[in-house]
């Protein structure tokens, strides 16, 4: 016999958590469901690196980060901002601090301390905790929408223990995209909302690497070498400045995932894309070209760039390989390429391998509240929802303000209940 709960939240990453503590702070039973052994299993691999909670800077290029979601998203950041996060934070215990970069880190840069905390406080306000709970639809392995709301929604899981039936007035996905889906986010919840009539847009790549036919001198010599304070320049004429990290694929690193998304989407349409490198960007044509012309006498054009320029190691490789053996002995164009250096790219990195997911339910599919137009009574949150934002805090903040959207829309849904 199916157990009743007022609100099954089914995910357990942070947009999941948080849908849980606003329903739970609105007086709800909320029962929360992952297919993991433990939860925030994605959020503890993401603070690995140093717990990035989201950013300091002003609202408006805040929300544009957001790009063609940017209206959207907007909306979400008024229920719950940047700085709400760091709040949020320092109400369970853990002080922040912004970094030289502008972005905003627990002072210990661990995630471990905040999750337990967090862990501990939705326990204590009644939040039920249920791991390995593998949802299977509606209604067991079909999925199958419930009539009318008043009947609830049938939710089917695979537990250790078997099948398990839980029927609630109220549900709130988070089930994330499909990176890392060892840590959970399987995309396995796609042709599922698919065939109850919900629009889901393919998911891609985001804050993903490239990949380039490097030379195999050039994989083995400069693999995981870093690429500092250059600009990146791309068809349309956007550019950024930054440095990325050379793989034995291709890029990756800081710059390459601010630039993704119209890099990615050049590469779907046209099947590759170009961008292009300024290797000296505090450096004047005029300049470059004025010292690469200079004699250089016995010295090999390797030391001439190193001494004349302090272009050298992994600089002078991408030289190297992106440009033709004959511009060496054309300073005109030896200078152009260092100014404009052209890298071809030619595919994403693997979904599964990438920091966050791009598509996923259409936020025209949902209501102001973030629910389901075909399942009343469903709503949706964090990153399965098609937005998508660079690194730096942006990912996690509109996760958290989408969950807190959703977290009152269904509080709304559920006092309208008879």
């Amino acid at each position: 016999m199916a157990e009743t709960v007022d609100v099954a939240v089914i995910g357990a990453g942070p947009a999941g958590l948080m849908a849980a503590e606003v329903l739970a702070g609105a007086g709800w039973r909320v029962d929360i469901y992952d297919a993991m052994p433990s939860v925030g299993r994605k959020f503890l691999m993401a603070g690995k690196g140093g717990m990035n909670l989201t950013h300091s800077e002003p609202a408006e290029p805040f929300v544009a980060r957001y790009g063609k979601r940017a209206n959207a998203v907007a909306q979400w950041l008024r229920r719950f901002s940047a700085d709400d996060v760091r709040s949020w934070a320092h109400r369970l215990g853990i002080d922040t601090f912004v970094g030289t970069s502008g972005r905003v880190f627990p002072v210990d840069m661990k995630a471990a301390p905040l999750l337990r905390a967090w862990l501990t406080r939705l326990r204590a306000s009644g939040v039920r905790l249920h791991v390995r709970h593998r949802w299977l639809g509606w209604e067991g392995r079909v999925p199958r929408a419930p009539r009318t709301p008043s009947d609830g929604h049938l939710l089917c899981f695979a537990t250790p223990g078997g099948e398990r039936q839980v029927r609630a007035k109220a549900v709130v996905l988070t089930l994330g995209g499909a990176s890392w889906p060892q840590l959970g986010s399987d995309a396995a919840w796609v042709p599922w909302l698919r065939e109850q009539g919900v629009d889901v847009t393919p998911l891609r790549p985001a804050n993903a690497g490239f990949e380039t036919d490097w030379t195999p001198h050039m994989q083995e010599r400069f693999a995981g070498h870093p690429v500092k304070s250059v600009t990146m320049t791309l068809r349309d004429g956007t550019t950024r400045q930054g440095e990325f990290v050379i793989s034995s694929h291709g890029i990756e690193g800081s710059l390459v995932y601010a630039m993704c998304a119209p890099i990615r989407d050049e590469i779907l349409a046209e099947g590759r894309a170009t961008v292009y490198l300024d290797l000296l960007p505090d450096w004047t044509l005029e300049r470059v070209f004025d010292e690469v012309g200079r004699p250089r006498g016995s010295r090999s054009m390797a030391s001439h760039l190193q001494s004349r320029l302090g272009i050298a190691g992994v600089k002078a490789g991408l030289l190297r390989e992106c440009l033709p053996r004959e511009a060496f002995n054309q300073p005109a164009a030896l200078a152009a390429g260092i100014k404009r250096l052209p890298l071809t790219l030619l595919r994403t990195r693997p979904i599964a391998e990438v920091i966050s997911t791009a598509g996923g339910v259409a936020l025209e599919s949902l209501d102001a509240g973030l629910m389901v137009k075909a399942l009343p009574g469903v709503f949706c949150a964090g990153e399965m929802l098609d937005w998508e934002a660079p690194t730096g805090g942006y990912l996690l903040t509109a996760c958290f303000a989408s969950a807190c959207v959703a977290g009152d829309g269904a509080t709304a849904y559920l006092r309208s209940l008879p």
